[in-house]
């Protein structure tokens, strides 16, 4: 049962989260996005629209969930298929690339209608799922450290507040080293103008055009990467922390927004994972049954990013790496010790977790799909041959 929508279950910490999760996943991922509908032939003047109704369409959908289900469903575009998108869609005409989104979330719409997807995520073993987004998260976790080569001042400061806070003050462990790290980067962004880029630009419509050369050597990569390295980890790092929404209908909704938005450049809208994780664990909320504010905040600042889409780029683009890869892996640092830690306690299907979170930590791609569904693929395939010796 849905616990009730209430204002007193927002907090300083639910809106620091959202705003953790959002600016971690447009600074890892807006470049990669740029350059996908550059290769799309989305001319310059409207890509600044396009970005505007990605972030409208993440704002709506993430809001909109959270709230009705009352669990923290934050989505997000498909990294994997903006991958895919850049590299496959080269010379195709706009027309015959709508037409491939189109036909890709209509996939993605049949898979959540007909339950398909939701009995095979249904069936994998929840230590699995939290072994799978400890894979996803080392690497965002390591690069905190890394990031001591990029500007040493700026990560070491973070890391010793960070370290400080969480010994003194660790509700807000988070917020102060977001505080102080903003502070240094500012300093290294002085100079910088964006009063030219704050301006609000909106999409034309595009027709879509159909051809069965773009559908299957675009639109087929696209819709197995997109539910395979996007929508399953997205659903398992919900599993992972324990929320069982219904599956089916919200591969639906999200599908069903993709297809109608599409012409006007909302071309794909997936269940968030890494950026998700933000908004699950503890430091969103201490009471898990009020982390949805979390990202429901996080949905009100899509929607704001997403009214200045012509500049959003420039500004994430303008913050220092080292304090986008720091305030990033201290973020998750709590969730992949407790991930870890839920993956392993299960001592029968150790192995499998193991195997897992190794396979996923890799970066395996085989066949242009990521390594955190080869990680459930060989995780799954570990607790069967080793559940059947037992037997």
């Amino acid at each position: 049962m849905r616990p009730p929508l209430s204002l007193r279950h927002l907090s300083f910490s639910a809106v620091v989260a959202g705003l953790v999760s959002v600016l971690v996943g447009y600074t890892g991922s807006i470049a990669i996005v740029v350059q996908a509908l550059n290769a799309a032939s989305v001319p310059a003047s409207e890509i600044g629209g396009w970005l505007t109704m990605l972030g409208l369409a993440m704002g709506v959908s993430s809001l909109g969930l959270s709230l009705y289900y009352r669990i923290p469903i934050l989505t997000a575009w498909s990294t994997p298929g903006m991958a895919v998108l850049a590299t496959s869609a080269v010379g195709v005409p706009l027309s015959e690339v709508v037409g491939v989104f189109i036909f890709a979330s209509g996939l993605m719409l049949l898979c959540g209608a007909t339950g398909i997807f939701a009995r095979i995520m249904q069936r994998i073993p929840q230590s699995l799922a939290a072994a799978m987004l400890a894979g996803i998260l080392l690497r965002f976790c390591l690069e905190a450290f890394l990031a001591f080569e990029l500007d040493l001042l700026i990560s070491g400061v973070m890391c010793l507040v960070f370290l400080v806070a969480r010994r003194l003050a660790p509700r807000y462990a988070i917020v102060l080293t977001l505080v102080v790290g903003v502070a240094l980067a500012a300093g290294k962004m002085q100079g910088m103008d964006f009063s030219q880029h704050a301006v609000i630009s909106w999409p034309s419509w595009v027709t879509p055009t159909f051809e069965w050369a773009s559908l299957l050597g675009v639109g087929i990569p696209f819709f197995i990467v997109s539910m395979g390295s996007q929508n399953a980890p997205g659903i398992a790092t919900l599993q992972a922390f324990g929320y069982t929404p219904r599956i089916s209908p919200l591969i639906t909704i999200t599908a069903l927004m993709s297809l109608v938005l599409s012409p006007l450049g909302g071309f794909t809208v997936c269940i968030a994972a890494i950026s998700a994780a933000f908004c699950l664990g503890p430091e969103a909320h201490a009471d898990q049954s009020r982390r949805y504010m979390a990202a429901a905040c996080a949905g009100v600042f899509y929607l704001l990013a997403g009214l200045f889409g012509a500049s959003i780029g420039v500004l994430f683009s303008a913050l220092p790496e080292a304090f986008i890869k720091s305030i990033a892996g201290l973020a998750l640092l709590g969730t992949f010790t407790s991930s870890m830690t839920l993956a392993m306690e299960d001592e029968e299907r150790r192995d499998a977790a193991a195997m897992t979170f190794l396979i996923t930590a890799s970066g395996l791609s085989l066949w242009g799909i990521s390594s955190a569904f080869w990680g459930m693929v060989g995780g799954g395939l570990t607790y069967y041959i080793m559940r059947r010796r037992h037997a």
